[in-house]
């Protein structure tokens, strides 16, 4: 890492690009005038990092750390996004130990295990592996977002979707029976957090499940295609659109272009965007329950059990 030309760093034993201590600080050399300058950022009370140093969970909980007891692991949501999983957003870093004592810090909460979990590291962190990780979410978690983390966990390989439903059925602890439920839904190879959210929109409306990233090749252009969420034996498709597909006009056009030609092979293509999902989740399930209908499915009337998780989806749309 390059210090920029206005902070330079100090010469001095601690780690700068690390999470140190003030009083780790003061002993090598910086003064509070140091710390409290341009050249610094403080993360949690008592604990700093230079300024360049790229963000990150691992900052916020490597801070954690110095202030928890030995031997303490991160946990719950900060554990989530050290795997790379996507969790709502938590202003508190989430640490589990095995100790008795306690740690009162702002920002910081502590989760006492019985006996040690299984661990792994990542970024020079230790943390609960996915499948604890995903066990100590259910507790907290609503069943989309703990489908999403689990979704996310599948696609990157952390584990399988035969382990995972292995550890919720043994499963006794608290959100255990969510975990099973969040286990019977999570499909593997979904490749974005919006893919799970309007599956499962789809899901608790009642509608059947549509399979998740068809391959379909087309006899007209030779091309293969995958379809974001599609029901095949009713040629019925629903692909989402990100911010990116309208801001990069190549990607748009290819789209265009990859459109037309399902068309042309008899799919109908229902595209979503965010507003469609965050804020008219009604009327995107009468869209899809149409197009299901008309193209002859037997559709029965929605279910209302996705209200209760998608009333509030505004808050993921940024």
């Amino acid at each position: 890492m390059t210090a920029s030309r206005h902070t330079p760093r100090p010469e001095i034993p601690v780690d700068v690009g690390r999470p140190f201590t003030r009083a780790a600080g003061l002993a090598t050399g910086l003064t509070d005038r140091d710390l409290n300058g341009a050249a610094y950022r403080r993360l949690l009370r008592g604990t700093y990092v230079h300024a360049d140093t790229p963000k990150g969970p691992h900052l916020w909980a490597g801070a954690a750390l110095l202030l928890a007891p030995d031997g303490s692991f991160a946990s719950h949501h900060t554990a989530a996004r050290l795997l790379g999983a996507p969790v709502p957003d938590s202003s508190t870093v989430h640490l589990g130990t095995v100790s008795g004592l306690a740690s009162a810090h702002q920002g910081l909460r502590l989760h006492r295990y019985a006996a040690l979990p299984p661990l792994v590291e990542r970024h020079g962190i230790p943390c609960t592996d996915a499948i604890q990780t995903g066990l100590d979410l259910a507790a907290v978690l609503d069943l989309v977002d703990l489908v999403v983390f689990l979704d996310a966990i599948l696609a990157a390989g952390a584990v399988s979707l035969e382990g995972v439903r292995r550890a919720t059925e043994n499963a006794r602890s608290r959100g255990a029976r969510r975990a099973r439920r969040a286990a019977a839904l999570a499909r593997e190879r979904v490749e974005s957090a919006t893919e799970s959210r309007v599956r499962m929109l789809f899901v608790l409306a009642g509608l059947p499940e549509p399979v998740v990233n068809l391959a379909v090749h087309s006899s007209r252009t030779g091309r293969g295609y995958r379809l974001d969420l599609a029901w095949p034996d009713y040629m019925v498709a629903v692909e989402y659109d990100g911010r990116h597909h309208i801001e990069r006009p190549e990607q748009w056009h290819a789209d265009l272009a990859r459109r037309e030609d399902l068309e042309g092979m008899g799919w109908r293509i229902i595209v979503l965007t965010a507003r469609d999902l965050f804020t008219l989740p009604a009327a995107t399930l009468a869209r899809v329950a149409g197009a299901l209908h008309d193209a002859g499915m037997p559709v029965r009337p929605l279910r209302d059990e996705w209200e209760r998780h998608f009333g509030r989806a505004w808050r993921y749309a940024s």
